[in-house]
């Protein structure tokens, strides 16, 4: 297990309590007791230094090495082999940042379609970190028509830093692509589950992220732009980072309180990375929660729902 700055306080408890239980398995010596209270010594500094986080240390936690990534999710919340993957987009090639295909949750097929980042060194140049091209966006949009088609709903799970900004997707169209998405998930004949598992940033979002029920973990972030690219623009250099975090209002509970989301998904103590498969447990619960929803509505309610939905955030004037 790694951890982040802010997390030392728990590492040092943590290995106390891994040591004290190493030296009764070796000495045979009885330490229930002292390894009961330092595991509750654990569970309060947890709870402390979680009650109190900053928009940045979400931040931060939304991109921990070990927080569990879309696969992970798909893997454990579909039924044993029944999640097939689907690939390319018909028109340029496969963009590995991006994975989907049908799968079972319970007794219901579903489309499942998410941003995928990399573990190690190798498999995140695999995976462009997250970030898709738009032969990605043009893959979720096939698998998403193809869900309409058969008429299964929809999940997608969101966590990427980005939209890939090299020079070849631009030329590919990376703009398009992502604005055809937005467009065409507002009228998709289907139910649409959105989750934002770990970053949520600008377009590469957005591309995938237009849904009828939207929930957040509660360490995840959802912006136009991530606060050092924020601090960058504004201030020149990326110091300001804590600020911008701040000032983006990017939380969970702001975009709860902002009514751009529907629910957030409360994470295990430590977050989803410290105690994963409870996390998997949560997200599938609100997803067969939704999807009894929404499978109770007639689609053309849905749909516009889904388009009120959005045309009531923000404001504007056709007088102007």
């Amino acid at each position: 297990m790694e951890y982040l700055d802010f997390e030392r306080p728990i590492q040092e408890i943590k290995n106390q309590y891994l040591n004290c239980i190493l030296i009764e398995e070796k000495s045979g010596i009885n330490m229930k007791e002292v390894c009961n209270q330092l595991q509750s010594k654990l569970e309060k500094t947890i709870k402390k230094l979680h009650s109190n986080l900053t928009p940045w240390q979400r931040v931060q936690l939304s991109r921990h090495p070990n927080r569990p990534y879309t696969l992970d999710y798909i893997e454990f919340i579909t039924k044993k082999d029944s999640f097939i993957e689907l690939h390319g987009d018909r028109y340029f090639g496969d963009d590995k940042a991006i994975v989907g295909g049908f799968g079972k949750i319970e007794d219901h097929t579903f489309m499942l379609i998410g941003t995928q980042k990399g573990r190690n060194t190798k498999d995140r140049q695999y995976r462009r970190f997250g970030m898709p091209n738009p032969e990605g966006y043009r893959k979720a949009l096939r698998l998403m028509k193809l869900a309409e088609k058969f008429r299964k709903p929809i999940i997608t799970f969101i966590d990427t830093p980005g939209a890939f900004p090299g020079i070849e997707a631009e030329k590919r169209g990376q703009g398009e692509a992502i604005g055809k998405n937005i467009y065409e998930m507002m009228c998709l004949k289907v139910p649409i589950i959105v989750l934002i598992i770990g970053e949520g940033a600008s377009g590469g979002a957005l591309g995938i992220g237009i849904g009828d029920k939207i929930s957040m973990m509660e360490n995840s972030w959802f912006s136009v732009i991530s606060p050092e690219s924020c601090s960058t623009i504004l201030w020149g250099k990326w110091d300001k980072k804590e600020k911008s975090a701040e000032s983006l209002k990017l939380t969970a509970e702001d975009m709860y309180k902002l009514n751009f989301i529907d629910d957030i998904i409360k994470e295990p103590l430590g977050g989803a990375h410290f105690y994963p498969k409870k996390a998997f447990k949560l997200v599938k619960k609100q997803i067969i929660k939704y999807y009894k929803q929404l499978s109770i509505i007639n689609i053309e309610s849905i749909i516009k729902k889904r388009k009120d939905k959005y045309i009531s955030i923000g404001f504007f004037d056709e007088n102007i």
